[in-house]
This record gives C-alpha cells, sequence and structure tokens, in this order.
C-alpha cells in the first residue's frame, strides 16, 4: 500500500468521525446551554449589580451553530424545490 494513501486515510478518518459525531449530536441535541448566562437565562450588570435578561440567549438555552448551519440549508433547499 502506499505511505501517501496510508497517511491520508489516517487524517481523513478521525475528521470524518469528528464531523458525523457532531452532526449526529446536533440531530439529537439542537440546543446547548449558553455560556454567557450559564443557562440561567439572567446576567448580572456590573454598574448596578442587579439581573437582567441575557441578550445572547433565550431562556438559558442557544441553538448549536451546526444546527443553524443545517437550518439555514434546509430552508434553502425548501425554497428552491416550491
Amino acid at each position: 500500500m502506499d505511505p501517501l494513501l496510508t497517511l491520508a486515510i489516517t487524517v481523513a478518518t478521525p475528521a470524518a468521525l469528528v464531523t458525523l459525531g457532531y452532526a449526529g449530536l446536533c440531530w439529537v441535541k439542537p440546543f446547548t446551554t449558553c455560556k454567557r448566562c450559564a443557562g440561567t437565562g439572567r446576567r448580572i450588570t456590573r454598574v448596578l449589580r442587579r439581573p437582567r435578561a441575557c441578550r445572547r440567549c433565550d431562556r438559558g438555552m442557544r441553538l448549536r451553530t451546526g444546527r443553524r448551519v443545517y437550518n439555514v440549508f434546509h430552508r434553502l433547499r425548501a425554497e428552491a424545490t416550491r
């Protein structure tokens, strides 16, 4: 077997497994906890130290980036087939 082919397979296999694993995770669990508010949905303001709603998320959960990309492509395909 060619050494370059062996190297290519060795490099491509883990990358493909990680990509497929993340795609499966985005399919099964599309939401993740917000890192900014730690899933509480509230943040403490710096000046007055009072709680406010987190601007990054809604109710402590955010849509994963991979799921967001999937939704865009799915929407584009649905509009193209209409």
